[in-house]
């Protein structure tokens, strides 16, 4: 029930209720001073009472009623926190009941990120106006989640499939303090009920795909990746086709949308569970981040190189010899890059001393991959700190293999001067072409000559 104003009054006043559903003033029916045998009965009323709603966007809401309920949420929880033997049975569909009456409501629709107005820098998240009860509402239920007296078989009764999916539709609420608080409460939920977990899995699977190829908003992606990283951390080995598929089909794919950046690090954490996991799951988890590397977006490179070289940290040599080609070949364009911090960030690959050993471990194969960008920069890079960070990768390849090395310069020059000749014959051809022409039109002349210049 929610309490509204009509012309300038509430239409139900908050006192008034507390005094039909306890039949006394609230000062003076306190938990703590309750003779033991009535205090349940008290419990249940004033979770009933908890379950009346207000409307904090009034011009006039009730102030006194506002902070009565507060009070009262506030004497729950710290009765629970504070007191053992506490729960019984009626508790736990009254305490359903108290936060799908506070929590559960039509969410206002998520602005669409690819719009071109939008900059997310700029936006400050929408808070809930009702925090200052929602919040000891998911707290005195996160209580009940943790007590030592919680009975996950008696509570699975009301704890059902459906009040777990409107919990995880909240998690599209723009306020990251909710959203903070859902995830602790859905990860107790996925750890105490067994029968939930594939349900909770299977529908996360779902928000993402819609997320990833119904381009459908939503704001609770990293909670939710957060949430898969503690459940990824305890899957058993050898890992179950259903988890590969997640990873191949799902992770893998949420790589591809530009507001990747606000959860980044969650999913990356997520892809290097499953490496540790699994070693033979390097091999295809590069080659499907390769397969999403963005053309324009600088920042989201830096990111998955972050990402690849955290991959690489804890690579098994023997799976990094089947990623070398394309690897090295994406790496050879980041370093080409003429946005320097991409260019600088791939060039930090060498200061790892890990790659740097599978590098020379493999230099036969890579050093013809990467040579040439890097001569190439060496040359032509506008930005001092990336040609000197080139250097010293080049001065690394030459003490590894000099004779490489030294063949590699040769080659390279050697194509760069057959290059030049072929440019001088094609404008020699064209300058043959414009004389020929000289004694038709001026107008054809002139074609010619921007072609030959072209």
């Amino acid at each position: 029930m929610i309490l509204k104003k009509k012309n300038g009054m509430c239409a139900i006043k908050y006192t008034q209720i507390i005094k039909h559903v306890l039949n006394c003033k609230p000062e003076h029916r306190l938990l703590k001073y309750t003779p033991v045998g009535e205090r349940n009965d008290l419990f249940l009323k004033k979770l009933q009472q908890c379950c009346i709603v207000f409307d904090f966007t009034l011009p006039n809401p009730d102030n006194k009623g506002i902070e009565q309920k507060r009070a009262t949420l506030n004497e729950l929880l710290d009765y629970v926190s504070n007191n053992n033997g506490v729960i019984f049975e009626q508790i736990y569909p009254e305490s359903i009941k108290l936060l799908q009456a506070n929590a559960v409501r039509c969410l206002p629709p998520t602005l669409d990120e690819d719009k071109e107005d939008f900059d997310n820098d700029e936006e400050e998240p929408n808070y809930e106006p009702s925090w200052p009860h929602l919040q000891l509402v998911y707290e005195y239920f996160l209580r009940i989640l943790e007590c030592p007296d919680f009975q996950p078989s008696v509570c699975k009764k009301y704890c059902d499939q459906k009040f777990v999916l409107q919990i995880m539709n909240l998690f599209n609420s723009e306020d990251p303090r909710e959203r903070d608080l859902l995830k602790t409460m859905l990860y107790r939920i996925y750890a105490k009920f067994l029968g939930l977990r594939a349900f909770i899995r299977k529908n996360i699977n779902f928000i993402f795909l819609r997320y990833i190829f119904e381009n459908e908003p939503f704001n609770g992606v990293a909670e939710f990746l957060e949430i898969l990283g503690s459940i990824i951390n305890g899957f058993a080995v050898p890992l179950k086709q259903e988890h590969k598929h997640f990873l191949l089909k799902v992770l893998i794919p949420l790589h591809k949308p530009r507001q990747m950046t606000l959860y980044h690090a969650q999913l990356a954490y997520c892809i290097v569970q499953f490496v540790e996991k699994d070693s033979t799951l390097t091999e295809p988890i590069i080659l499907g981040i390769l397969k999403y590397w963005p053309k324009t977006n600088s920042p989201k490179e830096v990111m998955l190189l972050g990402e690849i070289e955290e991959i690489l940290d804890i690579i098994e040599p023997s799976q990094f010899s089947k990623v070398i080609k394309p690897l090295f070949k994406m790496l050879a364009r980041s370093v080409s890059s003429p946005q320097f911090q991409v260019a600088e960030r791939a060039l930090y690959y060498w200061n790892n001393e890990y790659i740097m050993s599978l590098i020379e471990e493999h230099n036969q194969e890579i050093l013809p991959i990467m040579f040439p960008a890097l001569y190439k920069i060496s040359k032509e890079h506008w930005n001092q700190t990336i040609v000197a960070l080139v250097y010293n990768v080049l001065k690394t390849f030459m003490e590894m293999n000099s004779q490489l090395f030294d063949d590699l310069t040769l080659s390279y020059k050697a194509e760069r001067q057959k290059e030049r000749r072929k440019e001088v014959q094609r404008l020699e051809a064209w300058s043959k072409i414009s004389k020929r022409a000289s004694d038709q039109s001026p107008y054809v002349t002139t074609i010619i000559e921007k072609q030959g210049n072209g």
